[in-house]
């Protein structure tokens, strides 16, 4: 290994072994979405048919794009700006356009992992009583009309920031001791402790009846367009493609690591884990419905219902709920935090390439100004409100619509697809021959155009979320603008003394295969 390429190894940090690069790309797709996103729209998009749908997108949609995310990593050895340069100057915007994503997200997702850590301690003893609803709603957030409220809730404030300061410890220790380490713990941690929850769901009255709404096929549900489009959608949201993450991690993997196969891997941990979380979750649901009489699709909710309001109103009511709602929220404080350092991560690697600052540095410039963003927006009773809109937009007109974009520039605007499957064949242990150039450059783009299309039209049609049309413009329409626009004016900045952005040379000494 030339001199040249080992120095820049240590400069950005690297992953140890092909393990540790799997079990921090698992952390990073295995997130809060698995746990409570997964379940409902199986739910609501057919039960156990949509699992044709899921798994066609998985195979046709998901791991090619995500080869596709590790080949420009892999072969660039950049963050997502740098390796867009470096691929073509003039696509470097893309990469900042994802950089401006990712930050979107980290201000945002970790006000949930607070309020799921708090929620971890409510179980203890069940503090919300009788009515989760409220409790959550009013005792817990303090919301109140649909405004911007800036009325500071102590009792989110301090999760939060426990939350931050633990993330930028990690942040600032660095990719092996701090990602590598925090993914190589936390994952195991987060399985075992979940099939703990899976294991005890089942053994509650009324499981099977759950598990039967869960799984019971609605066939007629194939015929619909938009139950493909929701089992698309799920597949991107899970699995962190398109928007710059794994495109770093894969940036800290040495050459001969076999990547597609290290990526099936990681596809498949994360759909495995997602069908757990439908299990656990609907065991769980069938005792609720049962314990109130009522069928299960009048308990089910998705999203922050499911997790905040429903999943108590089960723990208050089970023998041994306690033990049920500490390993479900602990489980979201895991899966959260090893998904927001993933995606904070995109943001430093990128600060750290295109100005040549430190470690420590760049992690602080990063994470102190998210922290902070984070705590005065979402540390207040408007928190809830301001989320919803931007988690919405963000993931909608964000993170599709770039993935179309990277994709469609990438194959059609620069025809990199050919030595991009050269370099992933290398030591691959699945070839990416015609197939994987089909399905990157014409089935997925399709895809995600539709699924991107029919966003817009009901956003225009429908304001989301009944919010005043002041609050989507600014927190919806007007922050998914922004990132976009961000990129553009970020890429022409010059990059740091001595980077180059020619391609780099080959680093035949790596992790173990």
């Amino acid at each position: 290994m030339s001199t040249d390429v080992r120095s820049e190894k240590v400069r950005r940090g690297a992953f140890s072994s092909r393990k540790v690069f799997i079990f921090a790309a698992i952390g990073s797709a295995v997130g809060l979405g698995n746990i409570w996103r997964f379940p409902y729209v199986a739910y609501e998009n057919g039960g156990g048919a949509f699992l044709i749908p899921y798994l066609v997108a998985l195979f046709c949609a998901g791991l090619p794009f995500l080869y596709l995310d590790y080949a420009l990593g892999h072969r660039f050895r950049g963050s997502a700006p740098l390796s867009f340069a470096r691929l073509s100057r003039p696509a470097e915007a893309i990469g900042w356009w994802q950089v401006g994503i990712c930050f979107m997200i980290a201000v945002y997702y970790a006000a949930v992992i607070a309020w799921a850590l708090r929620y971890t301690f409510f179980s203890v003893n069940t503090a919300w009583g009788d009515d989760a609803e409220t409790f959550f709603m009013k005792d817990f957030l303090q919301t109140g009309d649909v405004t911007v409220d800036l009325k500071v809730v102590a009792g989110v404030l301090v999760p939060m920031v426990i939350v931050w300061l633990a993330v930028i410890l990690i942040m600032v220790v660095g990719v092996e001791k701090g990602i590598g380490l925090t993914s190589v713990v936390a994952i195991p941690v987060l399985v075992l402790a979940f099939l703990a929850l899976v294991i005890r769901s089942l053994f509650l009255p009324g499981a099977a009846e759950g598990l039967e709404a869960f799984f019971t096929p609605d066939w007629s549900t194939l015929t619909h367009g938009g139950v493909w489009a929701a089992a698309f959608g799920q597949i991107f949201f899970s699995l962190s493609i398109g928007f710059g993450i794994m495109i770093t991690y894969a940036s800290y993997v040495g050459r001969d690591t076999d990547m597609t196969g290290s990526g099936t891997v990681v596809g498949l941990a994360n759909s495995s884990f997602e069908l757990l979380a439908g299990i656990g979750v609907f065991a769980a649901l069938g005792f609720m419905a049962q314990s109130q009489g009522v069928a299960v699709d009048e308990v089910v909710q998705g999203g922050v219902g499911l997790a905040f309001i429903t999943f108590p109103t089960i723990i208050g009511e089970a023998t041994g709920g306690a033990l049920i709602g500490v390993l479900f929220f602990a489980s979201l404080v895991v899966a959260g935090i090893t998904s927001l350092v993933s995606v904070l991560e995109v943001v430093v690697s990128a600060v750290r390439d295109k100005f040549d600052l430190s470690r420590p540095v760049a992690a602080a410039a990063v994470s102190i100004p998210a922290a902070a963003i984070s705590l005065v927006f979402f540390s207040t009773a408007s928190g809830l409100y301001v989320l919803d809109i931007l988690d919405h937009f963000i993931n909608q007109f964000g993170i599709l619509l770039v993935a179309m974009v990277s994709m469609v520039v990438v194959a059609w605007s620069l025809r990199a697809l050919p030595q991009l499957a050269d370099h992933m064949n290398q030591h691959g242990s699945i070839q990416l021959l015609f197939w994987w150039r089909l399905l990157v450059g014409g089935v997925v783009p399709i895809a995600l155009a539709y699924l991107a299309l029919d966003s817009f039209r009901t956003d225009v049609e429908t304001p989301y979320g009944g919010y005043p049309t002041w609050m989507i413009a600014l927190f919806g329409w007007g922050a998914a603008a922004s990132v976009m626009v961000a990129g553009y004016i970020l890429a022409p900045i010059r990059w740091r003394r001595g980077t180059s952005l020619d391609l780099p040379v080959d680093d035949t000494e790596g992790a173990e295969r």
